[in-house]
């Protein structure tokens, strides 16, 4: 079985990507490996953010890697939350982040939005970028209890329930995140098929 660490810490990360590959990958996340840094995300696109998470482990602990960034567009506000979607109000408080989220709306009638995810992934020397995105709209009040993050907020298109009123294993499918773990998922499973 393939050994890859996640370099995250948060366990709604880290059961979403365990659902999707199942038991085809041992996922360890940073805890496992004795890692309690939180490792800086100072890039200024998912890219960046995401590449810095695994360059950080590749130097400190030398393990096969993937990590992710993950956020919230919105296009009335110029793609704000963006690389900024958990700390958007200068907290990790997601109840204050979507508060000014909601506080910036307003009114607005525009509420499109898309959830992006990009994943870099350094494995056996070499570097690659999985994304994700899902389109859809911000309600104007949150709705439902599951998910985490924004998911009180977006409805995917072609959908009438928000991320936080589904099943897990409804938004397992269907989301950003699961979008961009899937393109990863295929690429091991046929780089461990060459080898």
């Amino acid at each position: 079985m393939m050994d890859l660490v996640f370099a995250t810490n948060n366990a709604h990360k880290l059961a979403e990507v365990q659902a999707i590959v199942g038991n085809r990958f041992r996922i360890r996340s940073l805890s496992d490996i004795g890692c309690d840094v939180d490792i800086p995300e100072t890039g200024d696109t998912f890219e960046e953010n995401a590449a810095l998470k695994t360059q950080y482990i590749i130097e400190h602990y030398g393990s096969d890697c993937f990590g992710d960034d993950s956020g919230l567009e919105v296009m009335a506000l110029g793609n704000e939350p963006g690389v900024r979607s958990a700390r958007y109000a200068d907290t990790r408080d997601m109840e204050r982040n979507i508060d000014l989220l909601l506080h910036k709306l307003g009114d607005h009638t525009d509420r499109r939005a898309r959830f992006r995810t990009v994943i870099s992934l350094r494995i056996g020397g070499q570097h690659h970028f999985f994304d994700g995105t899902i389109e859809g709209t911000i309600g104007f009040e949150r709705r439902g209890t599951g998910g985490f993050g924004y998911d009180p907020l977006f409805t995917p298109i072609g959908a009438d329930r928000t991320f936080a009123e589904m099943t897990a294993d409804e938004k397992n499918a269907i989301s950003h995140r699961a979008i961009a773990t899937r393109k990863l998922t295929d690429f091991l499973l046929a780089l461990a098929a060459q080898g």
